[in-house]
């Protein structure tokens, strides 16, 4: 177990320091003399990685307020949807994955599941967007939605209602995404561990099929979601960046979409950045906890 912690402990540094020069690399569109041929290209991308080690991360072209400043004031917000979202494709992922893990419905469900599958999260959540304000007359505006947590602190239940019906929509488009992602590989890893020839052998000694499938199938299953959990973080971000563009969520993601847009390249370096330690982060985690689970590692 340690030697395993050890090489996925060198993965992830090794991630972390790839996206740290992905990051400068971005960064150094900023400099004005940027086009300026490629070895002055590379001696600007050496500065910034110098101004990175010292926790610099240069100043927002649009605002002029310090990138790392502008990233504090939106990442939580991004946090709080990915968490929600992360809730949602939990118990919808889950039960969706076992009961699509019986051969019979996985095979008459299949067609429903490409269906759904290719339908974009985008329209997703333009869909979820027209129910809210046709059907259930919600403001679409959420920029000055309250903050979930701050509510909770200041115990203010007024603010909490509000905060999680302003939640409940982005969280939605963001599970959805999230689940599609969490019954796959739930549904391989039951699919891996009903094969796997211990089971035959269990039964001949004389173990049930419900104990078998507690005691190993079980464990294996969950091990075989933390092993994609990399995966599954991945695609809970892409689709926050979506749904925060879509319900006006003030996050991190639609601000790395706007900096996109106007070439405000210090805060793009910092969100990519931000948002690429946290996926390599929970993939080095879900794979530690694979592996304690039932000796998985994920993506050898």
């Amino acid at each position: 177990m340690w030697s395993f912690g050890l090489r996925r402990a060198g993965r992830l540094a090794l991630g972390l320091l790839g996206a740290i020069l992905m990051a400068a690399t971005v960064a150094a569109q900023a400099a004005p003399d940027a086009k300026h041929g490629l070895l002055h290209f590379i001696g600007i991308v050496l500065s910034r990685l110098a101004h990175f080690a010292r926790l610099d991360f240069g100043s927002s072209a649009i605002s002029a307020l310090p990138a790392a400043h502008e990233l504090a004031q939106r990442l939580p917000a991004t946090l709080e949807l990915v968490a929600a979202g992360a809730l949602v494709a939990a118990v919808i992922g889950v039960p969706l994955g076992i009961i699509l893990s019986m051969g019979r419905i996985s095979r008459a469900a299949a067609p429903l599941i490409q269906i759904v599958a290719a339908a974009p999260v985008f329209c997703a959540g333009l869909a979820l967007l027209w129910l809210s304000v046709q059907v259930f007359h919600w403001d679409a505006n959420l920029q000055d939605a309250p903050n979930l947590w701050s509510a909770i602190a200041a115990a203010n239940g007024a603010a909490i209602r509000e905060a999680l019906r302003a939640l409940v929509l982005p969280a939605l488009t963001v599970g959805a995404a999230g689940a599609a992602g969490v019954q796959l590989s739930l549904r391989r890893a039951v699919a891996d561990a009903r094969d796997a020839p211990y089971r035959r052998g269990l039964k001949m000694m004389g173990l049930g099929q419900f104990e078998v499938d507690r005691l190993y199938l079980v464990p294996e299953a969950i091990a075989g979601v933390l092993a994609n959990l990399g995966e599954i973080a991945l695609s809970l971000f892409s689709a926050a960046a979506v749904a925060e563009w879509v319900f006006g969520w003030p996050g991190a993601a639609v601000l790395f979409l706007k900096s996109v847009a106007l070439h405000d390249w210090s805060v793009v370096a910092l969100v990519l950045l931000s948002f690429a330690a946290i996926v390599l982060i929970a993939e080095f985690a879900g794979s530690l906890g694979a592996r304690a689970l039932a000796g998985i590692e994920a993506n050898p």
